[in-house]
């Protein structure tokens, strides 16, 4: 019997249609799953006819693989991987490949990638994105890892994956160990961005403005056809025109406290570990929580009034202001994406190819726009480019957006709806160009408490000195330490 080009361990959606997918590309692809009711329940239903082979046991996947044998784990995220490579480890060859196609995080990829070097075998963790249509049709992938496996999976991966309008594939190799679970952490954290600047547009518009969920759904609709060219916009625009069977419209029947599985809460700790600041993709993670704490929220809506105002002014033009302000901050969610992953790959010693992640995002994943281009054209033009913001075409672009981006955020205020990721980025633009922060305060206060020291105008950088500010002090200082 001819051998698998590779094997796949867990048949819940995702494995499933990515097994599809695979064959779909003229692959042969090897099926196991733990309950191993799945495997003769998928072999019956979606794999009949196709060259899919079912297997049993994992000593049966392995011995159906070609060599060097690569196998995907695609199970939970957390100990169930675990499990599944403690059982692969004494069953494979040296030179074989274990690939986790699942969200894990990138610590535990760094920390399996060592154990299964040092066992004499490959590891890759890849970040797979596009939910279940694009596992099935297309998904971006992020790998990272052992780079010698890459040569050995590269055509497969590139050739199941999502292709640009220009053919290029939405996958390369990202870099060694927990690289490519660390870019697709990121991918998740700006998704949770996006989704909440999004959610807070349509809050101003619904219950600012009064627009009925028609009218938004024209609005999306406008805007997908711009510069705001997106997957989530293009949903978004579907899910307000959408009716149930008995006309109602099930936007508004849904309750409103969001879910989370945990990407957004790794990256804004990782970004707190690396000290950057990802203030929007933290303020998004927190609305989420915020939300659901819905008992407490209803409490407090009839204890809690606010001192606001109806909108007053013109509402075509707040619409529009809405649009700009949605750009501007997704420019900063990217910026401030990026700066984290830089930080990161100084950390970790990782090679990143930042336009070649903006490439990787371009199709197939959850973030995918028009968008993404325009990032991989400005990393083109310098590699080296320290902030997204800084770049002349965004630079432009957010300077342009500037008055309605204000007026946006006014506007909430005076209305009282919450806007804390769209806010958010503002305040950090606000922050990023200016010369000079209050924090030379802020040093005085911890000198004045702590003896944290201080560094001087007029004195060079890495000198710090410490003021006996009471008289009552001593000249004895605390060391000193950035995180």
């Amino acid at each position: 019997m001819a051998k698998a080009d590779i094997g796949l361990i867990g048949l819940a959606v995702m494995g499933e249609n990515l097994i599809l997918n695979m064959e779909s590309k003229g692959f042969t692809v090897a099926a196991y799953n733990r309950t191993v009711e799945k495997v003769d329940a998928f072999m019956d239903g979606r794999a009949k006819g196709k060259n899919i082979i079912g297997c049993r046991s994992i000593e049966e996947l392995v011995a159906s693989l070609q060599r060097p044998r690569k196998v995907v784990i695609l199970v939970k995220a957390g100990s169930p991987v675990d499990a599944f490579i403690d059982q692969l480890l004494p069953a494979l060859e040296d030179g074989d490949i274990i690939i986790d196609g699942g969200n894990s995080h990138f610590p535990d990829t760094i920390r399996r990638c060592q154990k299964v070097e040092a066992a004499g075998k490959l590891y890759i963790g890849t970040g797979v994105s596009g939910g279940e249509e694009g596992a099935l049709l297309g998904p971006s992938m992020m790998p990272g890892g052992s780079p010698a496996a890459w040569p050995h999976v590269k055509q497969i991966f590139q050739k199941i994956c999502a292709q640009t309008e220009a053919g290029e594939p939405c996958c390369d190799w990202v870099g060694e160990g927990g690289a490519g679970h660390f870019v697709k952490m990121v991918h998740n954290g700006i998704e949770y961005g996006d989704m909440q600047m999004i959610c807070e547009t349509y809050q101003m518009m619904q219950q600012g403005l009064g627009m009925t969920n028609t009218e938004m759904h024209q609005v999306f609709s406008d805007w997908y056809d711009g510069e705001l060219n997106s997957y989530l916009v293009e949903i978004t625009r579907d899910i307000l025109g959408y009716k149930d069977e008995d006309g109602n419209e099930v936007v508004d029947l849904i309750l409103d406290t969001a879910g989370q599985k945990g990407t957004g809460k790794w990256t804004a700790v990782a970004a707190l570990d690396e000290g950057q600041p990802l203030t929007l993709i933290g303020e998004a993670v927190f609305a989420r929580c915020l939300s659901a704490i819905k008992d407490e929220r209803v409490a407090a809506s009839k204890l809690l009034k606010g001192d606001t105002k109806p909108f007053a002014g013109d509402k075509a033009q707040l619409v529009d202001d809405l649009r700009q302000a949605l750009y501007a901050s997704k420019i900063v969610s990217y910026a401030q994406g990026y700066q984290l992953m830089r930080a990161a790959a100084k950390t970790y010693g990782w090679n990143l190819n930042y336009g070649g992640i903006a490439l990787m995002w371009r199709g197939g994943c959850i973030i995918r726009s028009v968008f993404l281009g325009d990032i991989k054209k400005a990393f083109d033009k310098d590699p080296d480019l320290v902030n997204l913001l800084t770049d002349p075409f965004f630079a432009a672009i957010v300077q342009k957006a500037q008055a309605a981006w204000r007026r946006v955020v006014v506007a909430a205020v005076q209305m009282g709806i919450p806007m804390p990721a769209i806010s958010s980025a503002l305040a950090y633009f606000d922050g990023y160009r200016c010369e000079r922060l209050p924090a030379n305060l802020l040093q005085a206060q911890r000198d004045y408490f702590g003896a944290h020291t201080y560094e001087r105008v007029d004195k060079p950088r890495g000198e710090f000195y410490h003021t006996n500010w009471t008289g009552r002090g001593g000249n004895t200082s605390a060391s000193t330490y950035i995180v």
